[in-house]
């Protein structure tokens, strides 16, 4: 089997999760109805947050920006399959594809360093909370935001770039629901050693750094919290940290899931569909985990409906 080149390449074929024709209703308003749960949720926590200044504090400027990769994460998967599906067309082109790795890339990285930054913002409000309105100022939240948005798109190009020398053989079918690198280069014809290296590369920093991030933090918020002397005080250092510890081990968790079932599974088919559980799912439960576990949110959404109801 000759390899071509990658200029030659014009298209992809995504294959989606089911050939089955049965199911495929099925999977569309499935999938369908989560992206507009995760959608209409995680804006409606963008304008919650932004409508109510009693809340304009670090935590939730990190968490409007969480909302906004959620969105975007889920823009990027979603929509090109349910398309797929309603067209009865698997075809992606190459530029297409590429464009949609590219941003994956971006925006997954960026939740990694946002739920860092979040797990830091806890650690300071709970073993610092004197020096919190000192140390969490708005500029360094900013310039966190923008260091980690900078390095995501950094680390991204990089990784994409190194997709465009690739050749691809005859076969271009790839059995995913959505565009993944690890699919690609999976695909390619060319030695994808140095591809590989690099993916792993860019995992253990990008994605073990703000875990170890994550870890350091609560390691000295649980330190800090058994040395409490009120019963009070611990309850109160516990819920402020729920929300978040819930979204990390969702997050972490649906990813470290997926691997293993990469390397015990030999089935495309069943890695795609426990792709899923990192790649909708999360998105989908984080507004519920903030809004339905949080007092401020539950709050500033109710005044938000108050005021809504005035206006009608």
């Amino acid at each position: 089997m000759e390899p071509r080149n990658q200029t030659a390449v014009s298209e992809f074929l995504l294959l989606g999760l089911t050939d089955d024709p049965a199911l495929q209703p099925i999977v569309f308003e499935l999938f369908l109805s989560m992206y507009l749960v995760t959608v209409l949720g995680n804006l409606l926590i963008i304008l919650v947050i932004g409508s109510d200044s009693h809340i304009h504090t670090p935590m939730y400027f990190f968490l409007s920006n969480l909302s906004f990769t959620d969105i975007s994460l889920s823009t990027i998967t979603v929509p090109k399959m349910l398309v797929n599906i309603q067209r009865q067309s698997k075809i992606i082109s190459y530029t297409s594809y590429l464009t949609k790795v590219y941003f994956a890339l971006v925006f997954l990285e960026w939740k990694n360093f946002l739920l860092a930054a979040m797990a830091y913002d806890h650690y300071v409000a709970i073993c610092h909370p004197l020096r919190y309105t000192v140390i969490m100022k708005l500029h360094l939240c900013v310039l966190m935001i923008l260091f980690s948005l900078c390095i995501s798109f950094m680390d991204a190009l990089l990784l994409s770039l190194r997709l465009l020398r690739l050749s691809f053989c005859t076969n271009l079918e790839i059995p995913h629901f959505f565009c993944e690198i690890a699919q690609m280069i999976k695909l390619s014809c060319s030695d994808t050693l140095i591809d590989n290296i690099l993916i792993y590369i860019a995992a253990c920093i990008f994605g073990g750094l703000p875990l170890s991030g994550i870890i350091f933090s609560y390691t000295h918020i649980v330190s800090s919290v058994l040395r409490m002397p009120s019963t009070e005080g611990k309850h109160k250092a516990f819920y402020t940290c729920v929300s978040h510890l819930s979204v990390v081990s969702l997050f972490y968790g649906a990813a470290f899931g997926v691997y293993i079932s990469n390397e015990v599974s030999d089935s495309p088919r069943k890695t795609s569909v426990a792709s899923v559980m990192y790649s909708v799912v999360p998105q989908m439960l984080n507004p519920f985990i903030y809004s339905l576990r949080n007092r401020d949110m539950k709050e500033a959404l109710r005044k938000l409906i108050s005021r809504t109801a005035s206006l009608l």
